[in-house]
């Protein structure tokens, strides 16, 4: 047998995959998946006797990859449209004469492919759900450490009031387990397929429903309360979970890769020997948050082709559920890399306090204009407040124009104008904030 490249092989493919996930997306695995659901087909059909056990038994033991050339299968399958049917030639070969008449009893070639895609989605979800885990726990950690951390707010690009890094980190880390808490719930329903030629299992006769259940149970998903040919609601809810993965993911990268900005520079990614470039020896750039970031703009094409090939025509479509295989490969193997590399990038985060405090102190205070003019509303109101602190914002230095100007001072010690000009005191409810988002994912977990 000829060896058949994972999603990370090759030049490009390792920049976007990881590659314990993309060995469960790999032609082999793709065609034991496959093999598995023809064995389970055989003992499924075994158990509410339609064929004898060891009939099942002799089909089963040919179900194994290596005895088959994924490359070969896929050439031949240009002639059928699917690479099923050039497979189920070869596996009847393999198998003893007496069994052969057993082989794929009642199935199509759909439900083969959708059920191995199950199988596929969910023993490639395993090892990314644990990059997921790694990412979730080390941005838990790095909001509880800097929950005190003050730095700037943005919004609309400016700088807005003060916030903290660990609330910053809480938010990231609510997106990730949030699409965490999906993946498994997607995971656990992905279900398997057996409807026949036109989804009424006619070939086993009363029995077909018992032939469905007992199919799914063989390969460990989840039982249909009938077949989804052309209902395609388990892919969407795949797609838009990974989706998700890739937004909250993505929501990470983004911001790390503004915050590692040489101008802002409060975080930069760890790693010895990463981020060099080939022409400018000074750089260090945020490679993780780069490749994150890419992953997360191929998402949303692969997510809408499986939502554009969803509608489907009668009892089995043409086209559109072909469609959907190499799609949906592709998103898990992007999603794998996002979070794999999103763990990485969270895990070895070096974070920067005193250039966050630097940045906060740049405007001379001007961050606290809405707390200063919270401070003057009791007395003035809202307005005049807002007014009197927006004409000590133009002045050079706001700190001495708040200082000098008389109407303020009427109402306003230099004490309590230090302490609103104090970042620490304009948090609200950040820590609380933080705890909650800790204390949310600490009970999932727990």
């Amino acid at each position: 047998m000829r060896p058949s490249s994972s999603p990370s092989d090759g030049l490009l493919g390792g920049l976007s995959g990881a590659p314990d996930v993309d060995a469960e997306l790999s032609d082999p695995a793709v065609l034991q998946a496959m093999l598995d659901v023809e064995a389970a087909l055989a003992r499924a059909a075994a158990d509410t006797g339609i064929l004898p056990a060891s009939a099942a038994e002799a089909i089963a033991e040919q179900c194994r990859a290596e005895r088959y050339d994924p490359g070969a299968l896929g050439r031949a399958a240009d002639a059928t449209g699917n690479p099923v049917v050039p497979l189920l030639g070869e596996l009847t070969a393999a198998v003893p004469e007496q069994a052969r008449a057993w082989v794929h009893l009642g199935a199509t070639s759909q439900d083969v492919l959708d059920s191995a895609l199950a199988l596929v989605a969910v023993r490639a979800l395993g090892p990314l759900l644990a990059h997921l885990d790694a990412a979730v726990d080390a941005v838990a950690q790095l909001a509880d450490a800097h929950r005190d951390t003050v730095m700037v707010a943005r919004t609309l690009g400016q700088q807005a009031a003060p916030t903290t890094f660990g609330l910053k980190a809480a938010g990231w880390l609510t997106g990730l387990a949030e699409a965490r808490d999906r993946l498994h719930q997607v995971r656990a329903a992905q279900p398997a397929q057996l409807g026949g030629a036109v989804g009424t299992l006619a070939a086993f006769g009363p029995v077909g429903a018992e032939v469905a259940e007992r199919f799914a149970a063989h390969l460990r998903l989840a039982p249909s309360p009938l077949p989804w040919h052309t209902r395609r609601q388990p892919w969407l809810d795949l797609a838009a979970a990974l989706g998700g993965l890739l937004v909250a993911a993505g929501k990470v990268a983004l911001d790390v890769g503004l915050l590692a900005q040489n101008e802002i520079g409060e975080v930069a990614e760890g790693g010895v020997g990463r981020g060099g470039s080939s022409a400018m020896p000074h750089k260090r750039n945020p490679v993780d948050s780069i490749l994150v970031t890419a992953a997360t703009r191929r998402g949303p094409g692969l997510v809408a082709t499986l939502f554009a090939a969803a509608v489907q025509e009668h009892e089995r479509a043409a086209g559109a559920w072909h469609a959907e295989w190499e799609p949906l490969l592709d998103l898990l193997h992007v999603a794998g890399g996002a979070a794999a590399r999103c763990a990485r990038m969270l895990a070895g985060l070096q974070v920067r306090p005193e250039r966050m405090r630097e940045n906060l102190d740049a405007t001379g205070g001007l961050l606290l204009a809405e707390a200063v003019a919270a401070r003057l509303t009791p007395a003035v109101g809202r307005r005049v407040a807002h007014d009197l602190v927006t004409r000590a914002a133009a002045e050079p230095s706001f700190r001495a124009a708040l200082l000098t100007d008389p109407e303020v001072r009427a109402h306003l010690s230099e004490t309590e104008l230090a302490e609103a000009l104090d970042p620490h005191r304009w948090l609200g409810s950040a820590d609380r904030f933080v705890d909650s988002a800790l204390a949310a994912v600490r009970g999932a977990s727990g």
